[in-house]
Order: structure tokens, then sequence, then C-alpha cells
């Protein structure tokens, strides 16, 4: 428990299967708290599918960006509120506690989104559920670890991550699932509540974490769960490295001075080894968020949709792609984090996110100018009160393509069959239905193009170079740059900051797409990418296998990469061949 959750590697999984199959309770205990994991996953996925349904049946969702950003990004604004709340709550009141309110929020946020009758119920119930991923985000993991035996603690907080991101890929299984279904995004949105009340029956009959109860005075019950955890002849050992580590613990907390949390963290920022390493890791979860990830994650069948997929059912199986590829990402991370270093996977996957960037810039941008033109003869075809009055009154009407249409303004859509000329219509449900009607497609957000599938396979390639390296390494990095007895303080800003990088994309992807079209966004988040290609490469020290004492003296000295610095790179293959 000492020095942040360890990494699994091979044996370890190995072991961890020997150890679980002869004391199932372990496994109870990790399953039952990784269920919140699940829930995570499932709920900041589940809105990506679900939007485009409730576009449908609310109009003032579907005419505004801005609405439908915000119903996306106040998950992650409760999220910042969830995780500040939870953390306090941890302590005061236990992990168990914690993760049973994280359980009730989960449960009423989705109960309140699926009986919405106007967006700011859906609104309010996503910043409930929000709160609940922000308080099991930090809460599940913290359980796990504190609840596991140490040779198989890596492993077991592994498969937290692991269902994080197979709560993921499973919303957008249930998304398709019930596409035909009556309500369709009601239920969408609704189901996440069976697994909350799972997780609330059997978190009620589990016990505390032994760690807080030691360190409540509550020895004796600690004691009695550790029994049950380890075999007899482990546990006086385990007792007391357990006792010995609540009491470094608290030296080491008590070493950071007294005081509001304010005055706390001026104090870490004037110490010139926590201020480098503040500077790595919140500047690796930054990056995280502003290379694009979530827009991704948040809005794929939005974006599956604007490279000119119309069909809701065909946008929801090909985003499903990414959500299986990102899942995979995570394993093989997992087996590679530790083989081949923090920065190359970090460094690597930028450079390759750069490149899919860069190449869905070109797809998007091609698939814009092979826009199918508006047809005079086709938008008449419907009626003159069903043309959009724009296309009418425009000077240059002839010369108008899909693209010129849905770019007017969000009153106007594009009706047409494949990539053939199409009509430029006023867009409102009865002259959708009428366009349905005639076997023809309405596309509202992209324009029909040959360019669709290599979109969605640039999308599969993007999430292939981001998973394994800034999906994952950016958190390892957080859980070793900073000294012992500012790692919770430190971790936390981190944290914070990754949220609110988060919500900030999320709330302007769409806006960006407006405005910049399709093709800059993503040529605008390959900006970033570079940018946080080269912050990485100066700022960022490899930090795997040494030990923190000379991650410490690393930082103390100032870290310089190659070829400004070739003690570093000394330093480093000096400490693997000691590991």
């Amino acid at each position: 428990m000492e020095g942040g959750i360890p990494k699994a590697d091979k044996t370890e999984f190995r072991e961890c299967c020997l150890t679980t199959w002869k004391q199932p309770y372990i496994m109870q205990l990790a399953l039952s708290a990784g269920i919140g994991g699940l829930l995570f996953g499932y709920d900041t996925g589940v809105i990506s599918g679900a939007l485009l349904y409730i576009r449908d049946d609310f109009e003032a969702v579907d005419k505004s960006t801005f609405y439908q950003e915000v119903i996306v990004s106040t998950a992650v604004a409760g999220a910042m509120v969830g995780a500040a709340v939870g953390g306090w709550a941890n302590d005061w009141k236990g992990r168990r506690i914690s993760i049973l309110v994280a359980d009730i929020l989960f449960f009423v946020g989705a109960l309140v989104m699926a009986a919405a009758v106007h967006p700011l119920m859906i609104i309010c119930g996503r910043v409930l559920v929000g709160m609940g991923v922000g308080m099991a985000s930090m809460t599940g993991p913290l359980y796990i670890s504190e609840a596991s035996p140490a040779r198989i603690r890596g492993a077991l907080v592994s498969t937290n991550g692991l269902l994080i991101t197979g709560g993921q890929f499973l919303s957008y299984l249930i998304n398709l699932a019930f596409t035909k279904a009556p309500g369709t995004w009601r239920w969408m949105l609704g189901v996440a509540a069976l697994p909350a009340l799972i997780q609330f029956i059997l978190m009620w009959k589990l016990p505390e974490s032994p760690r807080w109860l030691y360190r409540k005075g509550k020895k004796q019950e600690a004691v009695n769960i550790l029994r049950k955890i380890y075999p007899s002849n482990e546990l006086d050992s385990e007792v007391e490295a357990l006792r010995i580590s609540v009491e470094n613990e608290i030296a080491e907390e008590g070493s950071i001075g007294e005081g509001n949390i304010l005055n706390r963290i001026r104090k870490a920022w004037s110490n010139v080894i926590v201020r480098r390493g503040l500077i790595a890791g919140i500047g690796c979860q930054v990056a995280q968020q502003f290379v694009g990830i979530n827009t991704v994650m948040y809005y794929s069948p939005t974006i599956v949709q604007l490279a000119g997929f119309a069909s809701n059912k065909t946008a929801l199986a090909l985003s499903l792609v990414t959500s299986g590829l990102n899942a995979i990402g995570s394993i093989v991370s997992i087996l590679f984090v530790d083989r081949y270093g923090r920065r190359k996977l970090l460094l690597w996957s930028l450079f390759f996110i750069i490149v899919c960037l860069i190449g869905l810039f070109g797809v998007f941008r091609e698939a814009a100018k092979h826009s199918p033109p508006v047809s005079q003869v086709e938008s008449a075809h419907f009626g003159g009160n069903a043309t959009c009055p724009l296309y009418l009154t425009a000077r240059d009407a002839s010369s108008w393509n899909c693209m010129s249409c849905l770019k007017a303004s969000s009153d106007c859509a594009f009706c047409a069959n494949g990539q053939h000329p199409g009509a430029c219509l006023d867009s409102n449900a009865s002259i959708k239905n009428a366009c349905h009607g005639e076997h023809r497609e309405w596309f509202t957000k992209g324009c029909p193009n040959g360019f669709g599938m290599i979109a969605v396979i640039g999308l599969g390639a993007y999430i292939i170079a981001y998973s394994p390296g800034m999906g994952t390494v950016p958190w390892v990095v957080n859980s070793e740059i900073y000294p012992l007895r500012y790692r919770g303080l430190c971790g936390g800003m981190a944290a914070v900051a990754n949220w609110f990088s988060n919500f900030i994309v999320s709330l302007t992807f769409l806006t960006l797409t407006q405005h910049l079209g399709s093709a800059f966004t993503f040529l605008l988040f390959g900006f970033f990418s570079l940018c946080a290609f080269v912050y990485i490469y100066f700022l960022v020290p490899e930090t795997r296998g040494l030990p923190f004492e000379e991650v410490q003296k690393m930082l103390e000295r100032g870290f310089k990469p190659w070829p400004f610095n070739s003690k570093e790179k000394n330093s480093i293959n000096a400490a693997e061949g000691n590991h």
C-alpha cells in the first residue's frame, strides 16, 4: 500500500487467478467495487449514442450545438465536484460509504434522465451521474487496492481500468440494442440504474477498507477483515506491515504541515522538486484531453454522421469499433508500459496521433469538397414551403452543394439518395418524414460522400495510437513523479486538471465543427498534439525502473532530454540494468 498502486505484470495476473480461485472472497470484494468502474465507463460512453435520439425527440436540442454540448459536458462538470467530495468523504466516512453514495447518485441520475420530459431534466440527471463518476473514479480503485493481498494488488486494480473501457464498450452495444425500442434513449440512459442497484446491494453486505478502519483506531475490525483475505501464516506479518505503513503515512502527511488546502497547495508549488513534478504530471493530464480523445468517446456516432453516414443505427454500429479498440488498447498498455517505458509510449503515441489527425483533416476536407450539389428540381419536388428559405433567397443558389445547405443554418437539411444531387429543405419533423417516405436519407450533420469508410478507419487508427500510450501512461506518470508526502495532494490537482480539460474539450467540440468545419477541427487537435509532443519531450522525464529517491534527485537537478544531457540517459540505463 506504501508508494502508490503497483503496476501488474504477467506473473502477477497468473498469481491473481490462482489466489482468487482459492479465495473467492477476494474476487467478490474486487468485482463488487469494480462495478463502479463499469458504471463510470457506461455513463461516459452511453451519451454518444443517446444524443442522436435525444435530438430526434427535442427539436431545441437538434438545432442547438450548445445544448448538445451542455448535455454531454455537464457530466464532466459533475465529475469534478464528485471527485472533490469523494476525496473528503473517503477520509471522513470511509471507502464503502463513498461507493454507496456514488451508487445512489448513479441510480437517481439514471432514473431522472429516463423520465425526462424536458432537456433540462436530462442535464440534471447528467450532473448527478457525473458526480457518481467522479466519486467512483477515485474510490473504487482505492477500495480494491486496500482490500487486496499485496502480491496481486496491481492485477486487481488493473481490472478496474479494464471495467471502465469495458463499460464504454457495453454502452455502445446497449445503444445499438435499443435503436428500435420505443423510447430509445430513455432505455439507453435508464438501464444504468440496474448495475448501480446491484452494486449497492453487494457493497451493503461487504466490510469497510481495513486500512481506513486501522487509521480510525478500529484495529480489531481491520484484523478480522484481513483474516478473510490472508492465510493464517501471513496474517501477523501483514498486520505489522499495515501498522508501519499507516504510521509512516500519517508522519508524511504531517511533514507537509497543517492549514487549509490553499496553504498546502502553495507550499507544494514553492518546492522546486514538487513543482517540476507537477509541471510534468499536470502537463500529461492536460495533454491527454487536448489531443481530442473525448470528442471521439462522447461524440463518435456524431463524427460518423459528419463523415456522411446519416442513419443513427449505422453511426452507432460503426462507432462501436472505436470503443472496442479502446478496450483492447488498455490491455496492450498493461503489457508494455513496464517494458518500453513511459516516455517512449507517450511520444510514439503522440507521433501517431498527429499522423492520424492530419489524415482525418485530409479525409474530411476531401469529403466536404466532393459534397453532392443541391438540385432546384429536387428541392421544388417537396413543395415551395418545404424548401429551406435561405436557399430560395441566396444569390448563388446554383452553386450550392450539401455542405452549403447545412452550413447556411441549423434550420436547413439535405435530402438525397446516395451521392446524387439532392434537396435543401427546411429542417422539421414532417419534412423529414416525407424525405424518409421516398426512401431517401436525411442529412443534418454531414453529407453523403465516398470517403466515409476511410474516415471510420482513420478514427480506429487514432484510437489504436491513443489508447496504449496517452490513454493510460499519464496516470502511471502521476503515480511515480511526486514525493510520497505530496502524492495525494498533487495527484488530486492533476486529476482536477484532467477533468477540467475534459470539460473544456467536450463543451466546445460541436461549436468548433460548426465554425471551423470538421476538417479544421481535427487539424486544430493535431496542432495541440504537436504542442503536447514538444512539452512532454522537454519536461517529462522517464520514471521506469527508478526508485522514488532517484526520481526526486532527477527533478532536483532538472530534467534535460537527449541530446542536451547525456547523463540522464546513462542514469536511466543504469537504473534499468539494476531493475
